[in-house]
């Protein structure tokens, strides 16, 4: 057997097994529920921040220009001043992406402890035959073997 075909055929059990399968699946399911989170925070919680704020709070549009590109007259939206190659500190950006790392966080911590829980309830072995069952189920087991046997009681 070559090289190339024992390389081959490790790569085939590796792509193939189980946590390599799981790992995908994950990853996909990952940016999903990323996109999920960001609507979350952009088209829910933000606009109850800004109900309760009682104004429109945007936080994807808060910086703070440090330097402006020479005789720029243009509009003094983020989009325009990176595009004009102004040097923007875009903090509010950054708070955005906070925010959606603590609700995904919270959502994740919640989504493990139920998976957890219901591990537990399937994992949790059968009680015990109580004394009296076992007993009982012993003496069916005899009444069987005698007649079976043919000598009945």
């Amino acid at each position: 057997m070559s090289k190339a075909t024992g390389f081959l055929r490790d790569f085939r059990n590796f792509a193939v097994k189980g946590n390599a399968v799981d790992l995908a699946v994950g990853v996909i399911i990952g940016a999903a529920f990323g996109r999920i989170v960001d609507s979350l925070v952009k088209d829910i919680v933000m606009p109850i921040i800004n109900f309760i704020l009682g104004g429109a709070v945007d936080f994807s549009n808060k910086f703070i220009v440090l330097s402006m590109p020479a005789n720029y007259n243009g509009p003094m939206t983020y989009a325009d001043l990176t595009k004009a190659g102004a040097n923007v500190f875009a903090w509010g950006n950054f708070v955005t992406i906070v925010i959606n790392f603590v609700l995904l966080a919270f959502i994740i911590f919640w989504m493990v402890k139920a998976v957890a829980r219901a591990r537990s309830h399937l994992d949790a072995a059968p009680a015990a035959t109580p004394a009296d069952v076992q007993l009982l189920q012993e003496i069916r087991d005899l009444l069987k073997q005698q007649q079976q046997r043919g000598t009945g009681v």
